[in-house]
């Protein structure tokens, strides 16, 4: 037991006990029941680990072979404490259950089936990837791309646009004061962290600005960057997406076709009014400036264009460049234009992407929420920040989730409560970037009726989550860090993010004065849609007189909780996981 000496009045010192971290009640009970007995100390392991903490058979031998392993090879040396005998000690019980890397609350290995199509699952998705700050005068770098991919990112965006001197590809936010990138660095830099979180496939979202010879360049750089890493589909257009499966460690590509130019214009000349162009241009068309600027993410000024600034005279529009252009694009993609419910129709014969704003979204989960639901059964849906979110800010991710959105693209340069939860989404699947959606939004009924994320629904699941303490605040912070004159008063916020009727944030009491908080309190959340319900748990600090500081945030994704006593690591407020902060906790599902 060590203790912490506080100055007050300029020339008195507090000193306040800093006890070591004590198991709590609950703890010290499952020892008793699983190691009382040294004959049967194995038997009562097992039954605790398969039992109580719902391990797996391969899981209960690994952790029986720490826990009881003699001399250095058991608990003892993993936890930092002396030789563990058999049955493991209190002490060394303790410490594997208050060990997040030995008893973590989720899963670290992917685990769920992976061979279904591409539609099938959520994908973790960036959004102006290679922006340093905010989306109008920030600097334009590979080293966002980089952090992202680390981070387990699957879908980086890039907007191209020709250089100053027209004979080269520079990425930055068009129409803003963002400063460029050359196109090659990040392509580069995409090759070399591609793969370094998830060796399941990286989609690059290209937004083409470009004239027919430098779409051609592009296709270069990209062929020979690469190369065997680029998959290039053998199809034109696909009928059904591959797996993740099928494509892991390939890098695929999700823009405009330009041909779509070419067809528009076609169909308009053999006057085909309301129909072949209807479905044209909900597919998108392109123009040779401004091939995706519809989807130039709150430019709806650029959204259509006069036909006399067409290129349809143009005998450099290049049959020969758009091909090989074309021909690397796997997902095609497009945003909608006249009728949203003609936008969300869904083509048997082929499988697109189509892409809507926040605000587009929001309109059209209100008007045709069920046609939404059904495009994404097939097809691949993204969704944008507004383009007023000019700080770089993020939106609520469960309306899009809720409706099968494959690709919600946030700003990862924008720490807010909303990438907290988009972090906590995708740390199911051991982090992979792909979560399998659940079955719901996967199926339809004999009517083609299909889930409602607005209908009132019976409890399926409750979730008990119980507090019992934290720990680690003392080894990564200054003594005076939250409070100049004393120990840390600290209380812990738990709640659901989810669907409407299972949101809600609850909190325990606030222990002062203590660097080690021993809170023991149980909250129970019932759930209607446990599929998609993320688990948010932040520790504060109470201050009196100001803003209660922050301690610590992680959100967990409820469908992957392990159950019985886990060790939670908490984050900072940019996802990034302390060394030593985390809490005691306890998951149940009745």
């Amino acid at each position: 037991m060590g203790s912490y000496a506080y100055k007050y009045c300029m020339c008195f010192t507090r000193k306040f006990r800093s006890p070591d971290a004590q198991p709590p009640p609950d703890v010290r009970a499952a020892h008793h029941s699983a190691c009382s007995s040294s004959s049967d100390a194995p038997h009562g392991l097992r039954r605790f680990l398969s039992q109580a903490q719902g391990e797996s058979p391969a899981d209960v031998e690994r952790i029986l072979a720490m826990l009881t392993g003699g001399g250095g090879n058991g608990i003892a040396r993993l936890v930092t404490r002396s030789p563990a005998p058999l049955p493991p000690t209190l002490d060394d019980f303790f410490g594997f259950l208050f060990s997040p890397d030995l008893n973590p609350p989720i899963a670290h290995q992917a685990h769920q089936d992976m061979s279904d199509p591409f539609s099938h699952y959520f994908v973790f998705t960036g959004h102006n990837s290679y922006l340093t700050g905010n989306q109008l005068n920030s600097d334009s770098s590979d080293i966002p791309i980089i952090k992202a991919l680390q981070t387990g990112v699957r879908v980086i965006e890039l907007d191209m646009w020709p250089n100053s001197s027209k004979n080269n590809v520079d990425i930055l936010h068009g129409g803003t004061l963002t400063a460029p990138v050359e196109m090659i660095r990040c392509l580069e830099s995409i090759k070399e962290y591609a793969f370094c979180a998830s060796t399941y496939p990286l989609v690059i979202t290209l937004e083409d600005h470009l004239t027919p010879d430098l779409q051609a360049k592009v296709a270069e750089m990209l062929t020979e960057t690469f190369g065997d890493l680029l998959f290039i589909p053998s199809s034109d257009p696909m009928k059904g997406f591959p797996s993740p499966e099928a494509l892991m460690k390939r890098i695929i590509i999700s823009t405009k076709p330009p041909q779509e130019y070419k067809e528009f214009l076609k169909a308009k000349n053999n006057q085909n009014a309301s129909g072949n162009i209807a479905n044209l241009a909900e597919e998108g068309s392109m123009r040779r400036m401004d091939s995706n600027a519809e989807e130039s993410d709150g430019k709806d000024e650029l959204d259509e264009q006069d036909d006399e600034d067409s290129e349809e005279d143009d005998p450099k529009f290049q049959q020969d460049t758009a091909c090989e252009y074309r021909k690397l694009i796997t997902i095609h993609a497009g945003k909608p234009k006249g009728h949203l419910r003609d936008a969300l129709k869904v083509d048997p014969d082929k499988v697109r992407r189509l892409s809507l704003s926040e605000t587009q979204l929001a309109k059209a989960t209100s008007s045709h929420g069920a046609d939404v639901i059904r495009f994404t059964q097939k097809n691949i849906l993204r969704v944008y920040p507004k383009g007023t979110r000019v700080n770089s800010s993020n939106y609520d991710p469960m309306n899009a989730w809720t409706h099968g959105a494959q690709m919600v693209a946030f700003n990862m340069q924008g720490h807010d409560k909303a990438l907290r939860l988009m972090q906590g989404f995708f740390r199911a699947n051991g982090g992979c970037g792909y979560v399998k959606k659940p079955d719901f939004l996967l199926t339809s009924g004999p009517n083609g009726e299909v889930f409602d994320p607005k209908a009132s629904l019976p409890v399926k699941k409750t979730l008990k989550v119980k507090v019992y303490m934290g720990d680690g605040w003392r080894m990564d912070f200054s003594k005076t860090h939250f409070d100049t004159f004393s120990p840390p008063d600290f209380y812990t916020r738990v709640g659901i993010a989810g669907v409407k009727a299972d949101s809600v944030m609850k909190k325990t009491r606030t222990i002062e004065d203590q660097w080690v908080p021993m809170w023991d309190e149980e909250f129970t959340f019932p759930l209607t849609v446990p599929e998609l319900a993320l688990l948010r748990i932040e520790v504060q600090e109470y201050d009196l007189s100001e803003k209660h500081d922050f301690g610590g945030q992680t959100c967990l994704p409820v469908w992957e909780l392990k159950q019985g006593i886990r060790a939670v690591p908490l984050h900072d407020r940019k996802g990034n996981r302390y060394k030593s902060v985390r809490l005691l906790m306890r998951f149940d599902f009745v």
